[in-house]
């Protein structure tokens, strides 16, 4: 029979950073409510941390407490969420096509949401909803043992588009846009077939008209978005209702954005 640090340590060889009671459980070989009674003396004693209920992870060496002992929070995220991917500004700022410091982590998930901002062990995530036929674009990336899925820089730029708060708001999309163009990530054509994919029409006119004022009117981008606008008006930003129409993009303006683009 192992010594409970035995134990710990063919589990932790096994399921790696974070596992459930469940795979634990059949690790060890024992009950659920075995198991889970194993883990809980194993946090108390520090060895593991308790991220939710029936979720665990290992405490690295190195951490002060328990309370800070996750390397690496993006482990969490399919845990916690699946089916999702990590999006919107965080995978922008992957993509490295912003500079600036979100404390969340965006995550897109096809689970119905109770709230949008939740915090997990210390962990500040915020949540967008998107339906099962949109989850595609996505690039695999290893985390310590573990695969995230994470948006690709031209489903990135889509995805904010189509709702602007996953990117920060509309200002911050613009910049990330404008990163992107001179990125080497660039690709007009796949843009495009993305955007086609979301069956959203905004998406269109928000791309065109901010394309239009970057690069204009006679720039591939711009006329490519403008082949596929739909009828009916929109806003670049759904948080400001106060703008001007802009007639050929369908679309309603503030002033403040029309300067500053």
């Amino acid at each position: 029979m192992r010594r409970p640090k035995e134990e710990l340590g063919k589990l932790l060889r096994e399921v790696g950073i974070i596992f459930t009671v469940e795979v634990a459980a059949s690790v060890l070989g024992a009950s659920r409510t075995d198991t889970a009674k194993i883990l809980a003396r194993w946090t108390k004693q520090g060895w593991l941390t308790r991220i939710r209920r029936g979720l665990y992870a290992r405490v690295p060496i190195e951490a002060i407490n328990t309370d800070q002992a996750l390397e690496d929070a993006w482990i969490t995220v399919p845990e916690l969420f699946s089916p999702c991917y990590i999006g919107g500004w965080s995978a922008a700022e992957y993509w490295d096509l912003t500079e600036q410091i979100f404390r969340s982590i965006c995550v897109l998930t096809t689970r119905s949401l109770v709230k949008k901002m939740i915090d997990v062990h210390n962990i500040s995530f915020f949540l967008g909803k998107i339906s099962t036929n949109l989850m595609f674009g996505t690039k695999t990336v290893w985390r310590n043992d573990r695969k995230i899925q994470i948006s690709d820089p031209h489903k990135t730029i889509i995805d904010m588009l189509h709702n602007p708060q996953v990117g920060g708001g509309i200002h911050h999309v613009i910049d990330c846009i404008k990163e992107y163009l001179k990125s080497n990530h660039y690709d007009a054509d796949l843009l495009i077939s993305y955007a086609k994919q979301m069956k959203n029409g905004t998406v269109f006119k928000r791309l065109g008209y901010i394309a239009e004022c970057l690069l204009g009117n006679s720039h591939k981008l711009t006329k490519l978005s403008h082949l596929h606008i739909t009828k009916g008006y929109s806003y670049l930003d759904p948080e400001i209702k106060k703008a001007n129409l802009v007639t050929r993009w369908h679309l309603f303006v503030p002033e403040g954005l029309r300067k500053i683009i």
